[in-house]
């Protein structure tokens, strides 16, 4: 009977799968023995030991007084060689361990998530006695598969001041907009099916794609929304199921569709008989007319997310579907095998939040911080002779390429040694193997002058 694997064994499995995917490229320069031990909580010992078997197959090399390297013999994986769903999606599983470590002292530049200042004077602990009051009875049992009712009928008027028009019927509530997403993959993509994505796009749609086994092309994303003739062409050859877009707040460009643009992409897709999925999770950050192109198809040809993760809190897991009634039940159903139902505690907290005017309120100071957070971002990037693509006056992100530095990969690994985390442009792209000169920006955080200080003399240090 063959023996268990010691944890040295396995952690040393872990990093030899992470320089097979490409996390780690030959010459590169491994986190440090204390780095990993705090990350997986295992003694330093123990590191060390899973160090040794990399260095004895020939995977790492030890350099004295400066740590562990990727040798240059390390080679990726053959093409032929399989690979099981998860191991596809590794690069991005690491990717996010990266992005949500939290490290005392550091300054998260690269933020997915806005400012906490921002989000904590709703103070969601006040809700409770009301939730309560609301009817905790029910609680105690799973609910209506499509999610608690009074919330979903306050999402009409919510979708309505959006210009998109629904019915309850027509409403899914789900556990964020990620939750909503792997729905839509787990009822539309077989796997070696074809999908559209926005390229650069969010990185955590790419993994759960991949974890689907579908094949991924990424269609060119520019200040206006998506490349059309490169869009056209990929619907023309491809012949996708689906493009997953943001038509505003893009993550990671933080720009927004035009309208001439979202007329020709619902165009496209209906000529070419695909299916568009928009995730509109950053909607409380834009005016109510920002162009929304469910706003435009009146859900026939889309699929509409939103979430509240962002404007109330990441751990308040509310989001939601809208789609055709058909469609709709259909998800439902599949919700029910997945999960079971969702929370309806959370959202009776939502709804409460909603139905008191506490929403209309917060989501005014929100508006108003990012377009001041947006403006001062923006003259951070110019002093700093930042590229910025794009001119929206209020997004949580800006996309910007630094002057001198090609590569924000390895510019992230130098700047993480000066307390400063960014996102580079890598963890956005289809191909996440190219050299990315692009970085994400979190214009609140970017807004801090501490922050922005604190960058200033990093870039400094590194030229």
């Amino acid at each position: 009977m063959a023996s268990k694997p010691t944890i040295a064994q396995n952690l040393a499995d872990s990093i030899r799968r992470q320089i097979d995917e490409g996390a780690y490229r030959p010459g590169q320069k491994l986190p440090s023995l204390r780095e990993l031990s705090d990350l997986h909580g295992y003694s330093k010992n123990t590191v060390v030991a899973a160090f040794e078997l990399l260095v004895a197959d020939g995977l790492l090399e030890p350099r004295r007084g400066s740590g562990f390297y990727v040798t240059s013999s390390a080679k990726a994986p053959h093409q032929h060689e399989e690979k099981n769903s998860l191991d596809r999606a590794m690069n991005i599983v690491w990717m996010m361990r990266e992005q949500f470590k939290t490290i005392p002292d550091a300054h998260p530049i690269g933020d997915g998530f806005p400012p906490i200042a921002w989000l904590s004077d709703l103070r969601l602990d006040k809700f409770h006695p009301k939730v309560v009051r609301s009817g905790m009875g029910t609680v105690f049992r799973y609910g209506n598969r499509f999610g608690y009712m009074p919330l979903r009928e306050h999402l009409i008027h919510r979708l309505a001041s959006f210009g998109i028009g629904a019915k309850p019927s027509q409403i899914l509530l789900t556990q964020g907009a990620n939750s909503a997403m792997d729905l839509v993959i787990r009822y539309f993509v077989p796997p070696g099916a074809t999908v559209l994505v926005d390229d650069p796009g969010y990185y955590l749609l790419f993994g759960k794609l991949k974890l689907a086994d579908a094949k991924i092309i990424g269609v060119p994303r520019l200040a206006d929304g998506p490349d059309l003739e490169a869009l056209e062409h990929l619907m023309a050859v491809h012949k996708p199921r689906l493009f997953f877009t943001q038509s505003s707040c893009h993550n990671p460009t933080g720009t927004d569709i035009s309208p001439g643009k979202a007329f020709r992409v619902l165009k496209l897709a209906q000529e070419h008989d695909v299916m568009i999925v928009e995730n509109d999770a950053l909607a409380d950050f834009k005016p109510l007319s920002t162009p929304r192109l469910a706003a435009l198809d009146q859900l026939e040809r889309t699929i509409y997310i939103g979430s509240f993760s962002k404007s109330f809190s990441a751990s308040l897991r509310v989001g939601y579907i809208a789609c055709s009634d058909d469609l709709a039940s259909e998800l439902a159903d599949l919700k029910t095998l997945v999960s079971t139902n969702s929370s309806e505690y959370c959202e009776r907290t939502v709804n409460v939040i909603l139905r008191e005017g506490h929403y209309e309120r917060h989501v005014v100071k929100l508006r108003d911080r990012v377009t001041q957070a947006t403006l001062t971002a923006r003259d951070v990037l110019a002093q700093l002779g930042a590229d910025v693509l794009g001119s929206s006056p209020q997004s949580l992100y800006l996309w910007a390429s630094l002057p001198g530095h090609s590569d924000t990969h390895e510019l992230a690994q130098k700047l993480q040694k000066q307390n400063i985390l960014l996102a580079p442009g890598r963890l956005f792209c289809v191909n996440s193997e190219a050299p990315c000169a692009w970085s994400r920006f979190n214009t609140g955080a970017l807004a801090d002058p501490k922050v922005s200080r604190a960058l200033v003399r990093a870039l400094t240090k590194i030229r």
